[in-house]
């Protein structure tokens, strides 16, 4: 798909390749509220009245900015920004999730507002990560200062899971699926209850559950670190559960599409 072009109107423009990173600010004459957006060659501007969708992804040829050109993990179009109400939006339509903030990420077919002033965002591939500037000009004047396009998008490596397990995991990690602020993972007592109200003929206790995923966080251990208590300094508590759980969603081994296990 063609994303629209930029039209001659001086509310949406081209930011050169030289233009320079967006965390230095923005001239003191940008209305508030106009959106920039910067990738490695270059970028664009748009004004909140444009009524113009920026989309950005690898293909060059089919978006407004570039990211992760190099990258084949990266989808041809994985994300838009639009204009909605009084707000930009962030929409991730490719696989990869989209980092907004070190305990905020962006699945695939989710969404979330951008806030005014400097956010990086960037989007995780299996072997490295690809940053895009965003900048938003804020309502007061304090706030201021192609190599594979054609390429089918690949996916990054995802792990095997029996599907016990993923009833499993998806369960315990919901509150990440569901984008909710500083997610945790459940605890087993609420994770044994949980399956044992969807799964009545099934014996699931705390137990059971912990079990299979420590064996799960064993099995990956010896490609992902962080999954083992000796590599984790005291104290422990959630971390060896947050970090598995992160590398299932950065690896895409779970979908948000997965929460229609749980019956949702």
């Amino acid at each position: 798909m063609t994303p629209p072009a930029p039209s001659s109107s001086s509310k949406v423009n081209i930011l050169p390749r030289d233009f320079g990173s967006l965390a230095r600010g923005l001239p003191p004459t940008v209305p508030p509220g106009t959106l920039f957006v910067l990738g490695t060659n270059g970028g664009m501007s748009v004004a909140p009245d444009a009524g113009f969708p920026l989309v950005f992804g690898r293909s060059e040829p089919d978006v407004h900015v570039c990211v992760g050109a190099d990258d084949p993990h990266v989808s041809r179009q994985h994300g838009r920004v639009t204009r909605e109400h009084t707000r930009w939006v962030l929409h991730n339509v490719g696989r990869l999730p989209i980092r907004l903030s070190p305990s905020h990420l962006v699945l695939s077919g989710d969404w979330a507002e951008l806030p005014f002033g400097y956010t990086p965002l960037f989007i995780l591939g299996p072997k490295q990560e690809h940053l895009l500037e965003v900048r938003i000009a804020a309502p007061s004047p304090s706030a201021l200062p192609g190599v594979e396009n054609e390429a089918k998008t690949r996916g990054p490596s995802v792990w095997p899971l029996s599907p016990v397990e993923k009833l499993v995991l998806v369960c315990l990690s919901q509150r990440y699926l569901r984008n909710e602020p500083y997610p945790q993972p459940l605890t087993w007592g609420q994770v044994a209850a949980e399956l044992s109200e969807l799964q009545p003929g099934e014996r699931w206790g705390e137990r059971r559950a912990a079990h299979m995923v420590t064996n799960v966080r064993k099995r990956l251990s010896h490609s992902v670190r962080g999954l083992l208590e000796e590599e984790v300094p005291p104290p422990v508590g959630n971390t060896l559960n947050h970090n598995l759980i992160m590398e299932l969603l950065v690896s895409t081994t779970l979908l948000k599409a997965d929460l229609a296990l749980l019956g949702d």
